[in-house]
């Protein structure tokens, strides 16, 4: 079974060694995304729904290039460092997949490599072979 890398343009990726994602046969994993550009410039400090956003363009772009949407995603995974925050990100991760309805665990965590980062999101998919 073949095993495609989908890389990061995260400045932490080579320090750590991960990538985006990774397709293997017709599952596809992404790892913790966090709220930032192509450049790693994180987006929407402050805003919980403006990183939320962010991450889900990455994740966009990342299913994309490993042949996927998000009609493909069936498990999200929201990490906040704040979780009063779930609702403000819920209602933003409610306008991507409102009909697709993966399944999803929201939980809180200590903190991020970035302090400014507020959520890291992490899917699974799987496509048709």
């Amino acid at each position: 079974m073949s095993r495609v890398l989908i890389p990061s343009t995260s400045p932490y990726a080579s320090k750590l060694g991960f990538s985006r994602a990774v397709k293997v046969g017709n599952f596809i994993s992404i790892g913790g995304t966090a709220p930032i550009d192509e450049n790693g410039v994180t987006i929407g400090v402050g805003d919980p729904a403006a990183q939320t956003r962010q991450c889900i363009k990455t994740i966009i772009a990342a299913l994309e290039e490993a042949g996927a949407t998000l009609n493909d995603v069936v498990r999200t995974r929201m990490l906040l460092t704040n979780i009063d925050n779930w609702k403000e990100v819920a209602a933003v991760r409610g306008e991507y997949f409102k009909d697709i309805r993966p399944v999803d665990t929201v939980m809180q965590v200590s903190q991020f490599i970035n302090p400014e980062w507020l959520i890291e999101i992490e899917v699974d998919a799987v496509v048709e072979v």
